[in-house]
């Protein structure tokens, strides 16, 4: 039996040991928390320009921009037990950032993923987005193009759409529909926002926070449709192939400003259109902020955000050559590389 000296000290102890307890499960929940909330921060990719690979069995997955070539992150997995998502969607809409980052510099240490490794000039290009939860699009968004098209200045961002059908890779062709369903192609660069985060009713001041990266898209037009069967423009806008994007998605940290980047299209190497972004009617704060007004913006929509003055349908009638099959077009804005298609 215990004494009642030594009842105490056994008491004082287990009171002790149940302090200690206490005191590590706490640290430990903080030391979670944080790690919790360093990988929040870092769920978005940063560092990192991707495109698409499209491999010898159709699939399309992810390849990384490197110095050491162009790292296929499929193979990269799977010589190296990893399990990063493959396509730029996925990787956005589970939070993949930090693993991306992970696998890039596991893979530039260890000598097993150099196979994983390719020549860009050896790759053949799949489409950055095949299935975004929303495609929106921005019309009328520079001064000079409203003006040019004859159009009234618009109060509030004009919003339409794409679908999914319109999505076309970096150095794709367009197979125009016949003549009696639509001519008049016209050309259309513009920047595209890519959502990293849900953004709903958003502040201008907090929108670039939601934003994953950017990228040349290209919101390529047949004008009879859009213009002469009562303005629908959704309809001029989503014939297949119709939205070409590309090469690559460059993360917003190494951007910058997407409020201050040149742009400029070719059409067979004449330049067409040469702006700025920083002559946007709605800058990309506002239109992230009035879009998560009507309905949640989320990981992998984009946004295209409208194109500048020069294109067809803005000259005078008898000047209007419409684009044909053969055309080669090339879409470059500053920081994002040049994005290249041609019609048949």
């Amino acid at each position: 039996m215990l004494n009642r000296r030594t009842m105490i000290k056994t008491v004082g102890a287990l009171s002790l040991a149940a302090s200690a307890l206490t005191t590590k499960s706490v640290l430990a929940q903080g030391n979670t928390a944080a790690l919790a909330g360093a990988s929040r921060s870092s769920a978005l990719p940063r560092g990192v320009t991707l495109l698409s690979i499209h491999q010898p069995d159709g699939s399309e997955t992810l390849g990384v921009k490197t110095p050491n070539g162009i790292l296929d992150v499929a193979k990269a997995n799977a010589l190296l037990n990893a399990n990063v998502p493959v396509t730029l969607e996925a990787l956005l809409r589970n939070g993949n950032g930090a693993e991306l980052t992970s696998l890039i510099a596991a893979a530039a240490r260890n000598p097993a993923a150099a196979s994983a490794y390719r020549e860009e000039s050896s790759i053949r290009y799949g489409r950055l987005f095949t299935s975004p939860g929303k495609i929106v699009c921005v019309g009328l968004n520079y001064r000079e193009h409203a003006e040019e098209t004859h159009e009234a200045l618009p109060k509030v961002p004009i919003l339409f759409n794409k679908y999914n059908n319109t999505l076309a890779a970096h150095r794709s062709t367009i197979k125009l529909p016949p003549r009696e369903v639509s001519y008049q192609f016209d050309y259309e660069t513009e920047l595209l926002i890519v959502m990293g985060k849900t953004a709903r009713n958003v502040t201008e001041a907090d929108a670039l926070d939601y934003v994953a990266g950017y990228a040349v898209g290209h919101d390529f037009s047949a004008r009879d449709l859009q213009m002469d069967t009562g303005g629908q423009w959704m309809v001029g806008k989503t014939l297949d192939g119709f939205a070409p994007i590309g090469p690559y998605f460059v993360s917003a940290d190494l951007v910058g400003d997407p409020n201050n980047l040149s742009l400029q299209t070719r059409i067979n190497g004449q330049v067409r259109q040469s702006s700025n972004t920083s002559r946007f009617i709605f800058n990309t704060q506002a239109m992230i902020a009035y879009t998560s007004k009507l309905f949640a913006l989320e990981p992998g929509d984009i946004i295209f955000t409208g194109t500048p003055p020069g294109v067809i349908l803005g000259k005078p009638k008898d000047q209007q050559v419409w684009l044909k099959a053969g055309d080669q077009i090339e879409s470059t804005i500053e920081k994002l590389g040049t994005l290249q298609f041609d019609l048949a």
